[in-house]
C-alpha cells in the first residue's frame, strides 16, 4: 500500500465500546496498518461539547492526509416491510441505536445486522478550504482551533448520514448541528453585530439571548420520531379509508420538486389533521421529511416534544416587538432552505371556520421570500397542497364557535379527546397537488405588492385544484333545495347535472363522484347519514334526503370549500334574475353593472382575478350558457328569461344567499343607530348573534348558516370598505338604510331562485334517464 493510501485518519462515530471495537476490528481488518490513526466520538446534534482533544491533535497532519468517517448502521429485521415501530421504543430506544448490552445481544442472534457505514472522505486541505468557506475562518484561531476539530467531527457525521440514508431511505434526511451551523455562520454574526449596533446592545449579551431561542425554534428530528409520529398520523386518519388518494403523475412532479428545488409545501387548514397528510405523503412514498410549522399553542407537555423532534417548528403568535426571535427564525428558515429541507405550513395561518379558502397570511411566506432574498437562494418552489375530507371532525366545533361559544384550549386531555373522536368512520381522504408556483428570484423585504402577488397565485392555484366531492355536491345541492328535501332520484339528477357542468369547464371530481359506481356513492352518502350531516327518510315509498336546519351551519362549510367554482356562474345567474323583472332599458350595460356590484359587495368573501380577466371569465361562462348570449341579452326581457332556463339548475341561491343575509343583519342594526353614535365592533358583532337568530325565527334570513361570527365581521369589513362606519349623521344613516334595502332585495331575489330550482326538481333526470 502506498504512503497516501495508508495517510488515513479514521474519525469514528461510536456511541458506545461495542461499536467502537466494532469499527477498530474493520479498520484493522481494512487499512494494511498495524497501527491506523484514528479518534473515537459519540457525534450528536445537540448542545454537549464532544471531547476534541485527540481529534485536535491528529488533525496536524499532511494537507493530503484523508478523514474517513465510520458508524455502525444495525439493521431491524423486517423493518421494511410495514416500519413497524412501537411507541414503547420511546421508553426502552430505538433498536437502530442499541445501547452496549443490547448490542452484544445481537450480535450473538446475529452480527450480520451490524452493517459497518464509510462515509464520502475529504482531504485535510479541502476540510480546511470548506471551514473558512462556511464559516469565515471562526473564532478567528485557524485551522489548528478546537472550532476546526469540531467542524470536522460534524463533516464526518454528515457524510455518515448520507451513506446511512442509501440503505434506510431518504425519508430520514433529517437536519444535523443546526445550531452550531447558525452561530459559526458569518451571515449570522454579521446579523447579530448589526442588531448590536441598531439596539445599543453589546453582541455576546445577544447571543445569550439567542441560545435558548434556537433550543425553543429548531426541530430536532429523528429516525425515531419519524418513524412514530407516521404511525401517530395513522392513528389519526384511523376513521378514514386506508388508502389516500392522489394522482401518480403529481406524486411524481412533487418528488422530482423535493429532490431537486428549496421547495414549501402550503396547505389549506380545514381541520387539526390535515397538516399531517403531507408528511405522511412524503414518508410513505419515501421522500425528504418536511419541516412543519405550528402554532406555539400547541406545544404542550409531552406532544410538544414529540412534534418537535418529529420535525414540528413551533412558531410563537406574535414577535413584532422581540428582534433576537425574529432575527433566529429568519436564519434558521435560510439554513433549511440551502440545505434543500423542505417546509410545509398552513397557507391562512389558521383553520378556516367558513370552508372556503380565507384570506393567506403573510408572515411566513415573508420570512422564507426575506431569507431567500438574503442569501441568494433562487428557485423557491411553493406548492399548493389541498386535502379533501368526507367528514371533518372539527365543522362541529367551528358551527359552534361561529354562534359565540368560546374556543376550548388545547392541553392533553384535549388532544386525547380528540384523537377518540377521529376513530369515527368519516369516509375517504383525496390529495391534490397543484403546480409549483415558482419564484426565481426573492423580491426584496420592503416589496409588499410581490408578497401579495406571490401569494395571491398559490390561492388561485390552491382552488383550481380543490375538487368537487360527494360531501361538498350534496351539501350544495340539499342546502340549495332546503327547506325542502331532495328523492334519492332528484339527488342523482342532480349530481349527474353538475358532474356535467364540472367536466365542461375542467373541475376535478374525486374518484367515488366521477366513476358512477354507485356502491361507492352509497358507502359516502351512508357515512354523511350515520354522521348526522345528512337525514334520510326511509318510511315512505321513496328515500327522502335533507339537511336538519340545525345542521345547517355545518352543511354550508362543506358547501363553501367549493363555492369558489360556481362563483361567476353565480354572479351570471343573479344578476339575470334581478333584470328580469326590472326595466333596464339597455339590458347589457344593467348587466354588466350588477355584475360589478356583486364583485363589490362579496369582495372580503372570495380572490377575485384583476377585473379584466375576471370579465373574460364572465363572458366564457357565459358562452357556455348560450353561444349568443350577448344577443339574447340586448334583446331585452324575453332573452334573458331564454337565458335563465339555460342556466338551469340554478346554483347562485346556494352560494351567495348567506352572505348576503348576514351582512343585512349588520347592516340593519347600524341603520337603526342614533346620529352621533359610534361603530363599536364587539358590541355590534355580539348584537348580530342575538339579532341573526331574531331575524332567523321571523324568516328574514333563511338559515341558521348565515348567523356567524366571522360572516358578520366581514360584512362590517365591507360597511367600513363603503365609509357607512363612521360615526352616525343623517346622511350616513340614509345610505345605511339603502344598503339594507339592497341587500333584502337580493335575498328576496335568491328566494325566487331557490323556488326556481325546487320547481325543476322534479323534471331533473333520475336513475337511469338519459341525461
Amino acid at each position: 500500500m502506498t504512503d497516501a493510501a495508508a495517510d488515513r485518519l479514521y474519525i469514528i462515530d461510536a456511541r458506545n465500546g461495542v461499536e467502537r471495537q466494532l469499527l477498530l476490528d474493520w479498520v484493522h481488518a481494512t487499512a494494511g496498518d498495524n497501527d491506523p490513526q484514528w479518534a473515537s466520538l459519540a457525534i450528536e446534534d445537540d448542545d454537549h461539547a464532544l471531547p476534541l482533544e485527540t481529534l485536535r491533535a491528529r488533525l496536524d497532519g499532511s494537507p493530503s492526509r484523508q478523514v474517513v468517517p465510520l458508524r455502525v448502521a444495525w439493521r431491524i429485521p423486517g423493518f421494511d416491510k410495514d416500519r413497524a415501530l412501537k411507541f414503547r421504543h420511546i421508553l426502552f430506544g430505538d433498536p437502530r441505536h442499541p445501547g452496549s448490552l443490547r448490542a452484544r445481544l445481537i450480535l450473538l442472534r446475529d452480527r450480520r445486522r451490524a452493517q459497518i457505514l464509510v462515509g464520502e472522505a475529504a482531504t485535510l486541505a479541502a476540510l480546511r478550504d470548506r471551514f473558512t468557506a462556511q464559516t469565515g475562518g471562526g473564532d478567528g484561531a485557524g485551522c489548528d482551533s478546537a472550532e476546526f476539530a469540531a467542524f470536522v467531527a460534524r463533516q464526518a457525521s454528515l457524510a455518515l448520514d448520507v451513506a446511512e440514508r442509501g440503505i434506510r431511505g431518504t425519508r430520514y434526511k433529517v437536519p444535523r448541528f443546526v445550531a452550531d451551523g447558525l452561530r459559526t455562520s458569518p451571515k449570522f454574526r454579521a446579523a447579530l453585530a448589526d442588531l448590536a449596533e441598531q439596539t445599543g446592545r453589546p453582541v455576546a449579551e445577544l447571543f445569550r439571548e439567542a441560545r435558548p431561542l434556537m433550543k425553543e425554534v429548531i426541530a430536532r428530528p429523528s429516525a425515531l420520531f419519524l418513524d412514530l409520529r407516521a404511525r401517530l398520523d395513522r392513528m389519526m386518519f384511523g376513521g378514514y379509508a386506508p388508502e389516500m388518494e392522489v394522482d401518480a403523475a403529481e406524486l411524481a412532479r412533487l418528488r422530482a420538486i423535493l429532490r431537486e428545488h428549496p421547495t414549501a409545501i402550503l396547505f389549506t387548514h380545514k381541520t387539526y389533521i390535515d397538516g399531517a397528510t403531507p408528511s405522511r405523503l412524503t414518508y410513505e412514498n419515501d421522500m425528504p421529511m418536511l419541516h412543519s410549522f405550528g402554532g406555539a399553542n400547541l406545544d404542550f407537555a409531552v406532544m410538544g416534544e414529540f412534534f418537535r423532534r418529529s420535525g414540528m417548528i413551533f412558531i410563537r403568535r406574535s414577535f413584532q416587538d422581540q428582534p433576537v426571535y425574529k432575527l433566529v427564525l429568519r436564519h434558521y428558515i435560510a439554513w433549511l432552505l440551502a440545505k434543500r429541507f423542505p417546509l410545509s405550513w398552513a397557507f391562512e395561518g389558521t383553520r378556516s371556520r367558513l370552508g372556503k379558502l380565507m384570506p393567506p397570511k403573510y408572515g411566513l411566506m415573508k420570512y422564507v421570500l426575506d431569507a431567500a432574498h438574503a442569501t441568494g437562494t433562487r428557485g423557491v418552489h411553493f406548492v399548493p397542497f389541498v386535502t379533501s375530507f368526507d367528514l371533518i371532525r372539527d365543522v362541529e366545533e367551528y358551527a359552534a364557535e361561529q354562534t359565540g361559544r368560546n374556543k376550548k384550549p388545547e392541553s392533553l386531555s384535549w388532544f386525547i379527546g380528540y384523537m377518540k373522536s377521529l376513530k369515527e368512520p368519516s369516509g375517504r381522504i383525496r390529495l391534490d397537488i397543484g403546480n409549483p408556483v415558482v419564484i426565481d428570484t426573492a423580491p426584496g423585504p420592503d416589496d409588499k405588492r410581490a408578497l401579495e402577488r406571490i401569494a395571491f397565485a398559490v390561492a388561485v392555484e390552491a382552488n383550481r385544484v380543490t375538487p368537487l366531492t360527494v360531501t361538498s355536491v350534496m351539501c350544495l345541492i340539499l342546502l340549495g333545495m332546503a327547506p325542502r328535501g331532495a328523492t334519492s332520484a332528484e339527488l342523482l339528477g342532480a349530481i349527474g347535472a353538475l358532474k356535467d357542468w364540472a367536466r365542461a369547464r375542467g373541475i376535478r371530481i374525486s374518484s367515488d363522484l366521477e366513476s358512477g359506481d354507485d356502491a361507492a356513492l352509497s358507502a359516502t352518502v351512508d357515512t354523511l347519514v350515520t354522521s348526522g350531516l345528512l337525514t334520510r327518510y326511509e318510511a315512505g315509498s321513496e328515500n327522502i334526503y335533507s339537511i336538519d336546519p340545525a345542521k345547517h351551519p355545518m352543511g354550508s362549510y362543506y358547501r363553501n370549500i367549493i363555492a369558489h367554482h360556481f362563483l361567476d356562474r353565480a354572479m351570471i345567474e343573479l344578476a339575470l334574475f334581478e333584470l328580469r323583472d326590472a326595466d333596464s332599458g339597455d339590458a347589457t350595460a344593467a348587466f354588466w353593472d350588477k355584475i360589478d356590484r356583486l364583485r363589490d359587495l362579496f369582495k372580503f368573501e372570495f380572490f377575485y382575478p384583476p377585473r379584466d380577466e375576471h370579465m373574460a371569465a364572465l363572458r366564457a361562462e357565459l358562452e357556455r350558457i348560450d353561444p349568443v348570449w350577448d344577443r339574447r341579452l340586448a334583446s331585452g326581457d324575453r332573452g334573458i328569461a331564454q337565458l335563465l332556463r339555460r342556466c338551469q339548475p340554478v346554483v347562485g341561491h346556494a352560494i351567495l344567499l348567506p352572505f348576503a343575509e348576514a351582512y343585512s343583519v349588520v347592516a340593519d342594526l347600524l341603520a337603526r343607530a342614533k346620529p352621533g353614535d359610534a361603530v363599536d365592533e364587539k358590541a355590534l358583532l355580539d348584537a348580530a348573534l342575538t339579532e341573526g337568530k331574531q331575524a332567523y325565527l321571523l324568516r328574514r334570513i333563511s338559515s341558521e348558516a348565515a348567523i356567524g361570527k366571522l360572516l358578520f365581521a366581514n360584512g362590517l369589513s365591507l360597511i367600513r370598505h363603503m365609509g357607512l362606519a363612521e360615526e352616525a349623521t343623517p346622511d350616513l344613516l340614509t345610505a345605511r338604510r339603502a344598503l339594507l334595502v339592497e341587500l333584502r332585495g337580493l335575498a328576496n331575489v335568491m328566494e325566487t331562485m331557490r323556488l326556481s330550482t325546487v320547481a325543476l326538481a322534479d323534471r331533473l333526470p333520475g336513475v337511469g334517464e338519459k341525461q
